[in-house]
């Protein structure tokens, strides 16, 4: 193994690691002073039991405040970081808004936009606007500057925060899908030419992410849009970032089917359907309830 590769992998590692540990941190913090009082972040889970949004918060904190200190540190990865940082930030202001402002009457991007189009601003509709200015500021960080590059790389950053809000229906879900995601943007990287390029950009979110993982996991807490928009945001920014061309536009094209999928066809319910899908969404979790007789 090449000198170089070992020590950008082990890099990697570290990122991960100082973003999981900024992350619990904010997380601690923020449960002991919650913006607003506690009330504010508190919702009603599938089971029916109150769980806490600050979770959300407390991942893309640690991501973004992690890529911050690495963009002053690493000349040669600055843009990289910035952008990451950018899309993070974004995605999580955004986020926070529909959680805190959002009713929940419109939901998917049918009832938003059909509500824009009766002239109803939603908070959704507001947030969509707000992920797509934010993914366009990351993609023009980057060093890739030809406008096909730049639409693309808008639309991953954008397109990635809206689709791992859509698995946050259940605990851990959008915390396993992100962790999948990072694991094919890193290996996908790896096999085109990028070295350990993708496991860098991907390391602050999932790192983050894998660090509350137990509080989702364990339905004590959630994402809410603030984390899953924020972790898709900087997902969508590490394929941007790490992947050629040709890899970028089928990835797009992935999210954009699965994103009007999710207008007709319920994922829950797949994954319901599907045994292996089941297992696999089911592991860590606490155990169903038994049916009523």
């Amino acid at each position: 193994m090449r000198p170089a590769f070992t020590a950008r992998a082990l890099g990697a590692l570290g990122l991960g690691a100082a973003a999981g540990g900024a992350a619990r941190l904010a997380y601690a913090a923020l449960k002991r002073y919650p913006p607003a009082g506690e009330k504010t972040w508190t919702r009603t889970n599938h089971r029916g039991e109150p769980v806490t949004l600050l979770e959300g918060p407390a991942v893309a904190l640690g991501a973004v405040a992690v890529q911050l200190i690495y963009s002053e540190r690493a000349r040669s990865s600055a843009r990289t970081a910035q952008a990451l940082a950018l899309a993070g930030a974004g995605a999580l202001g955004f986020g926070v808004y529909d959680d805190l402002a959002g009713s929940g009457k419109r939901r998917g991007l049918r009832g938003h936009l059909g509500a824009l189009a009766r002239g109803e601003v939603t908070t959704g509709a507001v947030k969509l606007a707000g992920l797509g200015a934010t993914g366009l500021g990351a993609a023009a960080l980057l060093e890739r500057h030809e406008h096909a590059d730049v639409a693309i790389n808008a639309g991953l950053i954008a397109g990635g925060a809206n689709l791992v809000n859509l698995f946050d229906l259940r605990p851990g879900r959008a915390v396993k899908v992100a962790t999948a995601s990072a694991a094919l943007i890193a290996a996908g990287s790896a096999v085109t030419g990028g070295g350990s390029g993708g496991s860098a950009a991907v390391a602050a979110p999932l790192g983050a992410a894998l660090a509350m993982a137990p509080e989702d996991l364990g339905e004590r807490a959630m994402l809410g849009d603030a984390g899953a928009n924020a972790l898709g945001a900087m997902l969508g920014c590490a394929a941007a970032v790490s992947l050629p061309r040709p890899a970028r536009v089928a990835l797009l094209a992935g999210i954009a089917t699965l994103t009007v999928a999710s207008e007709k066809v319920s994922f829950t319910k797949v994954i319901e359907r599907t045994p292996p899908l089941r297992r696999l969404d089911m592991l860590g979790r606490r155990p169903r309830p038994p049916a009523s007789l």
